[in-house]
């Protein structure tokens, strides 16, 4: 049974719902890549994949707009996977489960993949479409947009001929994105050196959950907690009280989202076991009052463990890893002197991994000053090596720069006073899309970003406005028609 059948806008939200049946995890592109490529075939439409397993398919103009310059429409395919502890979803394989809300869409204990999946939607919808006027589009999908960007960078350019490039990777309706930051992943691998196990100690484990999390660039304004950073606050105020070994620590599964929950393995003996009792609960209730308006409805555990542990960190391994998190850098690190209420740069530690021989501490830093960046990031080296670590970089990625006398911006605030019937907003935001690498490649584009309303992505609270979905087919329509 299909959810969004009723729901109108042309064939949006049908493309939509395919979509969501289709796993498209980062790394796991290939499904919906395989869908596209059939879908341009069975319409006779002109298409490939390219090496870095991006698709463009090509539809000429049509009548009076075979000969206007072409407009490329470009989304990503991947989406963040994110799920509430409990419930059982496998991304690699199974559909989302969608529910309406009122005017939301929204996925089941999971995250939606709005972001960008409804790109991709409106994208099919305007290939699809029989009745629309429009330039020749080139519609461009890339692949790992949240991980760093990997298929923009990779993407084969040379037979792209657009003069216009509408992003759809923008999350407020009417607020027309014309200019971005910058970022890099920082990845911390500190080795592990282990001890046997102590006699007469147990094992428990430490437990922090319930966080709102969100996006590490458009969030990390919002002042949320992380769950890593509190973890490593709280196993250094243990420390300070209680005589404990540490086994593991674990947090999150993106770099570029809030971490949520996070979670450490500790032995202790039975006497030491109700001091840190104790402990974490004073700590959690403090952690709530310094939180209470944007984590209110944080759970900090303690709690035995069944598990048979062997081994656990030495005394210096467990120093470095409480000295790590404590010391990454997390939140906003400066403001932009030049857009009032901009956020210049950040760091995120989105994800902490213990296995085998090493823990992982990954994090993605963000300015769009590309020396405020670098600075950042030599923070983050420093400390690696100062703890007998080491750092390697990845998935570094250019800003974007706004681009004065755009007449694709001023036919879209056109449109969107016509078909919203109010003034349009013009921003720069603290987050990375893709126009930067298209800026590079191809010099001479005049690009806008834009989409409808989403509400908390990244999150399993992820949510999509149908009416605000409905209103941005109707913007973009009305743009391409004006595109002559």
């Amino acid at each position: 049974m299909r959810i969004l059948d009723g729901l109108g806008t042309d064939n949006v939200f049908y493309f939509f719902e395919e979509i969501t049946r289709i796993p498209h995890g980062s790394g796991n592109e290939g499904p919906l890549a395989a869908y596209l490529m059939a879908f341009a075939q069975e319409r006779g439409l002109e298409c490939r994949k390219d090496n870095a397993g991006n698709v463009v398919i090509k539809k000429p103009g049509t009548a009076g707009y075979e000969k206007s310059p072409a407009v490329i429409l470009q989304g990503h395919m991947d989406m963040v996977c994110e799920k509430l502890a409990g419930v059982e979803h496998d991304f690699t394989t199974e559909p989302l489960q969608l529910e309406i809300d009122g005017d939301l869409i929204r996925a089941k204990g999971t995250t939606l993949g709005a972001d960008n999946g409804i790109a991709v939607a409106y994208m099919l919808a305007a290939l699809d479409a029989g009745d629309m006027a429009h330039p020749p589009l080139e519609a461009v999908f890339t692949t790992g947009e949240e991980t760093g960007m990997e298929g923009a960078k990779g993407l084969d350019c040379s037979d792209l001929k657009g003069k216009y490039l509408i992003n759809m990777d923008t999350e407020e309706e009417g607020k027309f994105l014309i200019s971005c930051c910058g970022g890099r992943r920082e990845q911390i691998v500190l080795p592990v050196e282990y001890v046997e196990k102590k006699e007469g100690q147990q094992a428990y484990l430490l437990t922090i959950k319930g966080l709102k999390g969100g996006h590490s660039g458009s969030d990390i304004h919002l002042n949320r907690a992380s769950a890593n950073k509190l973890l490593g606050r709280i196993l250094h105020g243990l420390a300070e009280n209680v005589s404990y070994d540490l086994v593991r620590v674990d947090g999150g599964n993106m770099d570029n989202a809030i971490c949520r929950e996070a979670e450490a393995v500790l032995m202790v003996t039975e006497a030491e076991a109700k001091k840190a009792a104790a402990a974490v609960a004073e700590a959690e209730k403090m952690l709530k009052e310094e939180y209470r308006r944007s984590d209110g409805d944080m759970i900090v555990t303690w709690e035995s463990l069944r598990e048979q542990v062997s081994h656990m960190m030495t005394e210096d391994t467990k120093q470095k890893v409480i000295s790590i998190l404590m010391l990454l850098p997390f939140g906003v690190e400066s403001m932009s002197m030049e857009v009032e209420g901009l956020v210049e740069s950040s760091s995120n530690p989105g994800i902490l991994k213990t296995e085998g021989n090493a823990v992982y501490f990954d994090n993605a830093v963000r300015s769009s000053v590309a020396s405020k960046k670098e600075l950042i990031c030599q923070q983050i080296h420093t400390l690696a090596k100062l703890c007998g670590g080491k750092c390697e970089s990845r998935a570094d990625y250019p800003g974007w720069m706004y681009q004065e006398d755009s007449r694709l911006l001023t036919v879209l605030e056109e449109a969107y006073r016509r078909t919203a019937g109010k003034e349009p907003e013009r921003v720069a935001i603290h987050a990375g899309v893709e126009c930067g690498l298209f800026a590079e490649k191809m010099p001479w584009l005049d690009m806008v970003s834009l989409g409808p309303e989403m509400y908390d992505v990244h999150t399993p609270d992820e949510r999509l406005s149908i009416s605000s979905v409905k209103r941005t087919w109707e913007l973009l329509k009305a743009t391409l028609a004006e595109l002559k």
